[in-house]
This record gives C-alpha cells, sequence and structure tokens, in this order.
C-alpha cells in the first residue's frame, strides 16, 4: 500500500526530517510512505490567501497518485483516536488504492481540494507547528500499524 504524504513547505529542520525517516522505516514492508514537499506560495502582508491556495492545489494535485484516496488533514476534519485512525488505515489497505494525506500550507487547503477529498481528519485541537505536523502524521501511523500487529509499542 502506497501512502503519500503531500505537505505545502520545503526545508524542514533537521529533527523533522530524522523523525519522520525513523517512524517511516519502522513500518512494515506493505506500507511504503512517500513525502513530497511543495513549494507554498510566496506570502505578503497585501496578497489574496485564496489566489496562494489555488497555486498550491495546482502542485498538490500534480504530485497525487492516480486514483488515489485524497485524506486532507484538517482542523475541521473527524476527531478520531488511535483505535479509530487504525481501523482507517486498515480499511484503506482493503481497499488496495494508494492514498494521499495532504498537509496545507499556512492558509491551509484550497476549497476544492477539500471537496474532492474522501475525507478529513483532524490531529488535534491544538494548533500544531507545520513541522509537528509530519512528526505526528508519521508517529501516528507506525503506532496504528502497530497496534494492527499487536505489537507493544502501543499501550492503553
Amino acid at each position: 500500500m502506497l501512502i503519500r504524504l503531500i505537505a505545502i513547505g520545503t526545508r524542514m529542520p533537521g529533527w523533522v526530517n530524522e523523525a519522520v525517516e525513523d517512524y517511516s522505516r519502522r513500518l512494515p514492508a506493505e506500507i511504503r510512505v512517500e513525502w513530497r514537499e511543495i513549494r507554498a506560495e510566496p506570502r505578503s502582508a497585501k496578497g489574496d490567501p485564496a489566489r496562494w491556495m489555488a497555486r498550491e492545489c495546482d502542485r498538490i494535485r500534480s504530485a497525487l497518485p492516480a486514483n488515489a484516496r485524497i485524506v486532507v488533514l484538517d482542523e475541521h476534519g473527524a476527531d478520531l483516536d488511535t483505535r479509530e485512525f487504525a481501523r482507517r488505515l486498515q480499511r484503506w489497505q482493503r481497499d488496495a488504492r494508494p492514498v494521499a494525506m495532504l498537509i496545507g500550507g499556512p492558509d491551509g487547503l484550497d476549497a476544492t481540494l477539500k471537496a474532492d477529498a474522501c475525507e478529513a481528519i483532524r490531529l488535534s485541537s491544538l494548533t500544531l507547528a507545520h513541522p509537528l505536523v509530519r512528526v505526528v502524521i508519521a508517529e501516528q501511523l507506525y503506532r496504528a500499524c502497530s497496534l494492527l500487529s499487536n505489537h507493544p509499542y502501543h499501550r492503553e
């Protein structure tokens, strides 16, 4: 199963890349994770966020795998606990389509991407710094796989 995480923003701090690579390496062989960084539109005080997001949307769409299940990470998405996230991952595996998880930029994701998404997931009620979102989703993917395989990483 392919999970492609497509994130607005480039040049993450080393600790982010290190953590994401560590969790990705721990995933079982049947789950392949790819990270695609998309250049953010330059922001200015007088600019138009809708225009910026539309331009980012075009770049995101070009990075989507064919026939992908689009999952947006969004503050208004479903608030899942770890077990429910693991069940979703299991359903995605059975579906046998690639999954594209989208992480928006400073202004979020374009409305058309959200409308095209199969689902939206909320990572937290807290506002998370963009680099932390990458680490959190990488860790949660590993945790969900651990839970599904009865590995002791996840404890209740």
